[in-house]
């Protein structure tokens, strides 16, 4: 009788061992969010051909650019580009983009990466986001 209630008990001790150790594992999870900060700036980098401008809205949604962050002119396509070559613009009070700059679709969240790496976007008022 003490032999079954010994193999007993450790059988249960391995079983409840087993399922502690699984409840464990599968209930571990994470989730990483993404620190939006409004930019102090207002502007973003953006490349063509190799050379660093920088960009930015006026109070119309206008583009301006600028190759020294002193100096502004308007954009006259109104276009960017994000870090994989993708045209950006805003039409019809949206952000929108294109690979061929015929065919134009809303960007998801508003947001894109910029040639520096820094992700950025806009939000319903044009104010410009970026991430930490």
């Amino acid at each position: 009788m003490k032999k079954i209630l010994l193999a007993f008990t450790i059988c249960s001790g391995w079983a409840v061992g087993a399922q502690a150790a699984d409840v464990y594992t599968s209930s571990v999870s994470y989730e990483i969010k993404a620190d939006w900060v409004k930019s102090k700036t207002q502007t973003w980098a953006g490349s063509i051909e190799g050379k660093t401008y920088w960009y930015k809205l006026d109070k119309s949604a206008k583009l301006w650019w600028s190759t020294d962050g002193t100096k502004w002119a308007e954009v006259e396509s109104q276009s960017w580009t994000d870090k994989d070559g993708k045209w950006l613009k805003i039409h019809e009070g949206k952000l929108v983009w294109s690979t061929d700059g015929t065919k134009w679709s809303e960007v998801p969240e508003w947001k894109w990466e910029g040639s520096d790496g820094k992700w950025y976007k806009f939000d319903k008022k044009w104010a410009l986001w970026t991430n930490k």
